[in-house]
Parts: C-alpha cells; structure tokens; sequence
C-alpha cells in the first residue's frame, strides 16, 4: 500500500488526507493541532508523533502550510528537516501558496539530495476540499507531475502542469490577481447602481448575463437575495486570493519587465479588509458613487 505523508492538517489539508485516506492510501497526518489530529485519526489517518516520523518511509510527502517560511523551515533548515529523513525515491509535493523563489530553493535542495519536489498550490477552496475537487497547479518535472497523478487525483478534478518548479506557485498568483480585480469591480459596480437608484437584485441579474458577468458575482455578490440591506456578512473572513496572496502579487511584480501596477493598488483593501470591523467594511464599501454623464 503507498504510504502518505500529510503535514498540516488546518481547513483545506484536514479533508484533503481524509480524502486520500477514502481513496485506500496510507495516510500518516501530522499537524502541531491536537484537535486536527484527531479529526483525522476518526477519518482513517494514521497519527505521527512528529513531521519526522510521519515522513519517513514515506512514498509521498504532502504539505500544506500557511507561508513559504513554514515550507522551507519544514524540509530545509528547521529544527528537524524532512529531507534528512525523506527516502530518495519518494516525492514531495507542496501544496502551500508560497513565492515562487522559494518553491524553487526547497526544490533545488530536494534535488541536491536526490529527492524531487513539485509546488503544487490548489484553488477551490475548502467545499473543493471536502468534496476532492480541487484544481492543482503543478510546477515541476514531467517525470514528476506524472509521479504526482495518482495522488492527486484522488483530491482533485482538475489538474495542471504550469511548467518547471516555481510555475505553480506564479500561475495560482496570475489566477487570484484576476479574481481579486473582478471582486472589486464587482463591488464598485453594483455601489454605484445602488447609490444612482437601481435595484442591485436586478443590477446583478442585468450584469450575471452580459458582458460584465464574472465568478465574483456569481458567487460572491454583496447583495445577494432581496438585495435589501448589504450581505457582506457572507463574505469569508479570509477572501479567495486574500491578503496571503495579495503580499504575494506585488513582490511578483518587482521587476521591471513584471511589473504589475493595478496588484499594488488592488492589495489595499484586501489587506484593510480583515482588520476591520463588518460595520466599518460595509460603511468603507458602500461609499455614495456618483454617474458621470456626457
């Protein structure tokens, strides 16, 4: 039986081993959360002591961690690294959203010691999770994403190859650049209907079928129903392609020849979002707007 490795076991890691689990895998879950590690315990996950033991003999090493520090300290220069105790053969795949450059070092020093590494960071959010539909976004070797199939499908249903180690990490970046403009145009859009007197149900039904329709309004439209009072409350508190990811955008963008004007400005409010309260974010959001006519 193949035996995998889970590291971090939070709101996407804990249904993605339990689903690996489902699928007859040998899962062998770690997660510095007691609570974590007996949900996965009831789910079919064997329980390790530490990161070390559960990586060990391992056929596969999965993690998912909340930075790419956690990801390097986790198998490079941590206390205890993991490729000091991973086996030659096995695969490491990070299914982390970290930075790309980093994502390519810990890849790079996997190969020095002979094991492969692949960024493989998901979109689909925590449903995509539980349900094992989740879209990968593989960075790596052809060798190595064909190794990584089998595992990941049990987990998801769409799968890609970005390109070489790294090119996960800047695809998943490109994807949540998108979403995050499109939400607040979204936002900004039915704002300024509103204040101008239209009905944002009927505004958001106007717009869901013409050329202004996206994913954000469909799915994250802060007036959805009778449109009677704003519904920001269901908004998450940790936006899709949120502040982890808006730090991300910008130090993509650095260099000249990538630079990224419209990420810098788009970080604000995604980084302001979760520090303020449901009241001040409504009152932020629903500023009056005004129509320019000529």
């Amino acid at each position: 039986m193949t035996t995998v490795a889970f590291i971090g076991l939070g709101n996407m890691g804990g249904p993605m081993a339990a689903n690996l689990a489902k699928a007859g895998f040998n899962v062998r879950a770690f997660d510095l959360s007691a609570q974590a590690l007996e949900t996965a315990k009831s789910q079919g996950c064997e329980i390790a002591a530490t990161a070390s033991e559960a990586a060990t003999d391992a056929d596969f090493v999965i993690s998912m961690l909340p930075a790419g520090k956690h990801v390097r300290g986790l198998y490079v220069d941590g206390d205890a690294p993991l490729f000091e105790v991973i086996k030659p053969s096995a695969l490491v795949i990070d299914c982390s959203t970290i930075d790309a450059d980093t994502a390519r070092q810990v890849a790079a020093a996997g190969a020095e010691k002979g094991i492969g590494f692949v960024d493989a960071p998901v979109s689909g959010g925590v449903g995509g999770a539980q349900a094992g539909t989740l879209t990968f976004i593989v960075g790596g070797s052809e060798a190595q994403f064909a190794q990584a199939q089998p595992v990941l499908q049990a987990m998801g249903k769409n799968i890609f190859h970005a390109g070489d180690h790294g090119a996960g990490q800047v695809a998943k970046v490109c994807n949540n650049m998108l979403l995050s403009i499109l939400m607040a145009g979204t936002c900004e859009a039915i704002n300024m209907g509103v204040k101008n007197g239209l009905d944002p149900a009927v505004l958001s039904e106007i717009m869901k079928q013409s050329s202004g329709g996206n994913w954000a309004l469909n799915v994250y439209n802060p007036y959805p129903g009778d449109g009677k009072r704003p519904r920001l409350e269901r908004l998450p508190g940790r936006l899709p392609g949120g502040s982890n990811d808006q730090r991300l955008r910008p130090r993509h963008g650095r260099e000249p020849a990538k630079r990224i004007p419209r990420a810098h400005g788009l970080r604000r409010p995604f980084v302001v979002h979760p520090a303020q309260s449901r009241r001040q974010r409504q009152t932020r959001l629903l500023q009056p707007a005004q129509v320019v006519s000529g």
